[in-house]
């Protein structure tokens, strides 16, 4: 029995250290935080750069080297998760389901790899994004900069499904150079002409990218020029965006005591 209690005391411990990591309480915790920034952009780095470098020797070395860290980073998030239903539902864990399939079988899944991208909302979810913002007094440009990694996000998924699906045979980057500059033109609707995608799916293709792209430009359009306002949940009524200098909440009135940005 108190063996069993040791090791409860213990898997308590780790998952409350998780915890505390994952939502950046503390100074140590912070510093993980940007420490894993840092690697989540080598390898977001790693993926768009791949198309130049696929064929060196070492490019599998570094792709199974991001698998294990993926791997150990989705099973902390697991151990810290309230409930193994919670993690298994939550869309990161999904993300990371996807990206170690790709990483583990860059040959047989290369037509998926472009969805690695998606890594890239961990940064935007992070709270080392909203604790920078806070100490630079600009925790008003938070939706502006998840709109804006939403928007990149998409751009960088369009651009590496183009690239797997028509452009993938072309020699060194210059596919994947041609699949940029073919999404910009789409979501943009300049529509130059000069590349176009062949067949049906490539006219789907494109319908999809304006009409997504078109979308996402509205909201990071809206995110920038709509009032200021703060998030505090209101005791009464739970109403959570507010004015920054509000006394009362809108919705029922009741006093708010929303503490400065700027305070430690």
């Amino acid at each position: 029995m108190d063996h069993l209690s040791d090791d409860d005391t213990h898997h308590n411990r780790l998952r409350a250290g998780l915890r505390r990591i994952e939502r950046g309480e503390g100074r140590k915790a912070m510093l993980l935080q940007l420490l894993f920034t840092a690697i989540d952009i080598a390898i977001l780095a790693f993926f768009v750069l791949g198309p130049y470098f696929r064929a060196a020797p070492t490019y599998l070395v570094i792709d199974y080297a991001i698998a294990v860290w993926i791997a150990a980073e989705t099973a902390a998030r697991a151990i810290a998760a309230p409930s193994l239903r919670s993690w298994i539902l939550r869309p990161m864990t999904w993300i990371d389901f996807i990206v170690l399939a790709t990483l583990l079988f860059p040959n047989a899944l290369f037509n998926f790899a472009f969805l690695r991208v998606m890594r890239l909302w961990a940064i935007g979810r992070s709270p080392l994004l909203k604790e920078a913002l806070r100490r630079m007094s600009c925790s008003y440009a938070l939706d502006v900069v998840r709109a804006v990694i939403n928007f990149l996000v998409f751009l960088f998924l369009v651009t590496g499904f183009v690239y797997t699906s028509f452009f993938y045979n072309q020699p060194g980057g210059e596919g994947f150079v041609d699949a940029l500059y073919f999404t910009v033109a789409t979501v943009t609707t300049t529509g130059f002409g000069d590349i176009t995608l062949p067949g049906t799916l490539g006219k789907l293709t494109s319908v999809v990218t304006m009409i997504v792209g078109i979308s996402l430009f509205v909201r990071l359009a809206q995110a920038v020029v709509r009032p200021h306002k703060v998030t505090f949940a209101c005791h009464r009524c739970g109403l959570l965006r507010h004015d920054a200098d509000a006394v009362h909440c809108k919705a029922c009135g009741e006093i708010l005591n929303i503490p400065d940005e700027g305070a430690a």
